[in-house]
């Protein structure tokens, strides 16, 4: 353990799932050919005008109602004037010292986190350096596709409230379930949806701020708090060695498990800012920021308390079913069709999550619905299916979207559960195993599972366990 403190401050930058892009017409669609959703707005040729995306402005202030935030009722759009390849016009459009949220917090577990800003801007295009490492030094030219130059970003800025790798894991897994819940952005930090950058310093226990280091290309949760860790560390080791620690941007390299120095930071980098003059003002009125307010969803941590109240789950349940896309409606359904709310869960956060880990699916992705996860259950409760051919079923629906009964009657899966069937198979078991039967009436009650098991042989699997567990007792007591 370091004897010093550890701050953390993170900038997320969140895609918008709008239809078109922030200033212009072209498709907002991840995976289109290269160059293709480009028009002379986003690529910033002469004499092309922007227009302000309604969707988006409206995204951005349910985010930042979510968030606890003021929502201004006047903003402006600033030109951040920088050169580089993946920038069309040589300045991204911003905010810079009007954003349209400002002064908002998130709860999260390890301490509330505030939040200074969250702001719109535009994407940039993206570079793919072609050589060893994928890296821009490394490479012998580079590739840009320009889709994504002009796509809505929000960019949340929080305060420098994090204490450690954990505690900011947590603050970006809760802000990630929260912009999943208001269905602004898919938030998938693979494809680039949400993206994290962190800053990260030390110092001694509440003594002055040390000196900063940012951290980027963490995409992944467990990325981040890996090179929050890593950092935390190599900084501790300079500080208690009598060294001090350079402000500069690094790289998280998920291969070695290590931070590498990018660039130097000494200097605030002077982007120049002045107000877009292509664009007006954005000034939203009151009734509209009303209306968002009053039509925003349940938001995770009220969900999570009606879940443990309403549902008596435990809190790893809860916390799988609203971090997993999909799976929390999937058992909500099922529950309004009266199956039992911790058997249906036990169920999603099991054997269906799974499968979706191993299918690389999210649940609306499968074949599975909230009718089936229902009448599944209802088989294996009315008898019809055991738990282990339940599970067997349970693939091929996600497989086929077939319902549960039609897969039970098409490959003949239902539980024998009829007693004189099964009584006429123990007999004969008991009859053919003399031996086991003496061993187990002088004491060796284990043996009942050889006789249970030798009945699910005979019945290919689909003997009913609890009946059969009951006439075994029952014959071999005789």
């Amino acid at each position: 353990m370091s004897r010093f403190e550890t701050v953390i401050g993170i900038e997320v930058h969140v895609e918008l799932s709008t239809n078109t892009k922030m200033f212009c017409g072209c498709s907002n669609r991840f995976g289109a050919p290269p160059n293709t959703n480009t028009c002379p707005v986003c690529l910033g040729l002469p004499g092309s005008l922007p227009v302000v995306n309604e969707q988006a402005v409206r995204d951005a202030m349910k985010i930042g109602i979510a968030l606890n935030c003021e929502v201004a009722r006047s903003c402006l759009f600033h030109r951040k004037n920088y050169f580089y390849p993946d920038m069309p016009k040589d300045f991204q459009i911003s905010q810079y010292d009007e954003p349209i949220c400002f002064g908002g917090y998130l709860d999260v577990e390890g301490g509330r986190v505030g939040i200074t800003r969250a702001h719109m801007e535009e994407d940039t295009g993206k570079s793919t350096h072609i050589g060893e490492g994928g890296r821009i030094h490394d490479a012998t030219h580079s590739l840009i596709d320009y889709n994504r130059a002009g796509v809505p970003l929000i960019e949340i800025v929080s305060e420098p409230d994090i204490t450690g790798p954990a505690h900011a894991r947590a603050y970006a897994t809760e802000l990630r379930n929260v912009l999943r819940s208001l269905s602004v952005s898919d938030v998938k930090m693979e494809e680039g949806s949400m993206r994290c950058d962190a800053n990260i310093s030390l110092r001694e226990p509440g003594g002055e701020f040390g000196t900063k280091v940012e951290i980027k290309n963490m995409n992944s949760l467990r990325s981040l708090q890996k090179a929050l860790e890593y950092e935390e560390a190599r900084q501790a080791e300079l500080l208690e060695s009598g060294k001090s620690v350079t402000q500069e941007t690094r790289h998280w390299n998920e291969a070695d498990g290590e931070t590498h120095s990018m660039r130097s930071k000494e200097e605030a980098f002077d982007y120049r800012y002045f107000p877009e003059p292509d664009l007006v003002p954005q000034a939203p009125p009151l009734s509209l920021i009303e209306e968002i307010r009053s039509s925003m969803p349940e938001l995770p941590a009220s969900r999570r308390a009606r879940l443990a109240e309403d549902w008596a789950l435990t809190d790893q349940q809860i916390f799988t079913l609203t971090s997993v896309d999909g799976l929390l409606d999937l058992v909500s359904d099922a529950v309004e069709r009266g199956t039992d709310p911790v058997t249906a869960t036990n169920w999603a956060t099991g054997d269906v999550l799974a499968k979706l880990k191993t299918d690389g699916v999210d649940a609306d992705q499968s074949g599975l619905n909230g009718h089936k996860l229902a009448d599944l259950c209802e088989l294996v409760a009315n008898g019809t299916l055991s738990t282990k051919l339940a599970k067997q079923v349970l693939i091929t629906v996600m497989e086929t979207g077939k319902g549960p009964g039609e897969v039970v009657e098409e490959e003949g899966l239902a539980q024998v559960s009829d007693e004189s069937e099964l009584a006429a198979i123990a007999e004969k078991i008991v009859n053919d195993n003399p031996g086991e039967a003496e061993r187990y009436r002088a004491g060796e009650e284990k043996l009942l599972g050889f006789f249970v098991g030798q009945a699910m042989k005979a019945t290919r699997g689909k003997g009913n366990p609890q009946a059969l567990n009951e006439l075994f007792r029952s014959k071999l007591s005789e």
